[in-house]
């Protein structure tokens, strides 16, 4: 039985890949990732800035296709659905990447921020991991990746509405897995820690808060988008079959210090 494993249980050959804000950051990294372990993709995306990310999968060999939705519409996340499956026939992969953060005191905090960030970090995902997870069940199979957050661990500071999305992600991961696992869908999540992105950016620039972060990193560094793509790759590969509602920390070593 040993000998039955094999390195091909990474690969993604034949693999359809969906992918939401996969145009930038971290998106894009996960996008490369697939691209490189043999998946075709299809990438949601609000706006349609994809051509740079669009060469980087054509250089890996992969096929990707492009389709701009607003992901706070419930009736476009039904239709950006429907799109993939009528292009590829199927959906192997979905990874709920697509969030936005808004910063402000917790007393100046706006409502209209509030229902923004909870309209794209947890309803967008909500909606496309049960619209998905019917055509897997069909299918017999898939693996659902959602992208929690080291806020989904901690409490943070100015970003109430992030955290309480990226708490609420973990726990609807958790929720998801333990009725769709006997259906041979896997659905975990992975949490990043600092990574180098334009949503980082302004922490960065701040001499203190960046020292923070980093006497606190045991690695003693910000990650990298690369640093993401091969947890990736496992969470959607027949690698990690028997891994349900798990959140992976990719975070340097933050949680434990």
């Amino acid at each position: 039985m040993l000998n039955n494993f094999s390195m091909d249980f990474f690969s993604l050959k034949e693999k359809i890949a969906f992918v939401t804000g996969g145009n930038t950051g971290l998106g894009e990294a996960y996008v490369v990732a697939f691209a490189k372990a043999g998946a075709d993709l299809f990438i949601v995306t609000y706006d349609n800035n994809w051509e740079e990310t669009k060469k980087l999968v054509e250089n890996e060999g992969g096929k990707a296709y492009f389709y701009q939705a607003n992901l706070t519409d419930r009736e476009q996340i039904r239709k950006s659905v429907i799109e993939c499956v009528k292009i590829y026939g199927r959906i192997d992969i979905l990874v709920n990447n697509a969030g936005t953060i808004r910063r402000a005191p917790l007393l100046e905090y706006k409502d209209n921020d509030w229902k923004d960030v909870l309209d794209i970090n947890l309803n967008a995902v909500y909606y496309l991991s049960q619209d998905v997870a019917k055509i897997m069940e069909k299918q017999g199979s898939g693996k659902i990746i959602n992208i929690a957050s080291m806020l989904s661990f901690q409490g943070g500071k100015f970003v109430p509405a992030y955290t309480a999305s990226k708490h609420a992600v973990a726990g609807i991961t958790k929720s998801f897995a333990n009725e769709l696992a006997s259906k041979n869908i896997q659905v975990n999540a992975i949490a990043p820690g600092y990574v180098k992105t334009l949503n980082t950016a302004p922490i960065r620039a701040d001499e203190k808060r960046n020292k923070e972060i980093l006497d606190r990193i045991p690695a003693n560094r910000w990650a990298e988008p690369f640093d993401l793509m091969g947890s990736i790759i496992f969470l959607a590969s027949k690698a990690s079959d028997y891994v349900n509602g798990h959140i992976l920390a990719v975070d340097g070593g933050w949680l434990i210090r």
